[in-house]
């Protein structure tokens, strides 16, 4: 047995766990910089403005809940997962993620914030680039 084992054996794998902890401890200090500051619902007249172009597009405000819902068609299977790709980038750089449902050439997305159980400025943004993907897609 080396040396090294026979400390961490007798040690009860102490510096082991040290070292664990000091790589966890070096990771927290920049957790607060990853936070993302939280958006709030949008504001009736954020939702006059903002959500109007969308709904002109095709978008629908959902009867039941506080989201947006469009439903997606393509040529083929193909044309539409290759959207759902690319807004699946776009969702994951953007830390907020769609509730969506494909078959074949049909996609369905909704969207709402989970973290103000509504929605927000990120539906919005998330919503236009989704418009604009589709229409490359369709292309």
């Amino acid at each position: 047995m080396s040396t090294l084992t026979r400390m961490r054996f007798m040690n009860g794998g102490g510096m082991l766990r040290g070292k664990i902890f000091h790589i966890f401890d070096q990771r927290s200090i920049s957790a607060p910089a990853l936070k993302k500051n939280k958006m709030g619902k949008l504001t009736q007249e954020e939702r006059e403005k903002d959500l109007k172009p969308l709904l002109s597009n095709g978008w629908s405000v959902q009867q039941n809940r506080d989201a947006i819902y469009k439903e997606f068609l393509f040529k083929n299977f193909n044309q539409a997962f290759g959207f759902m790709t690319k807004v699946a980038l776009q969702a994951e750089k953007m830390d907020h993620h769609p509730e969506w449902f494909n078959v074949y050439n049909k996609v369905n997305i909704t969207l709402s914030s989970h973290d103000v159980n509504g929605l927000s400025q990120r539906d919005v943004k998330l919503a236009s680039f989704i418009d604009k993907a589709a229409k490359v897609g369709e292309n």
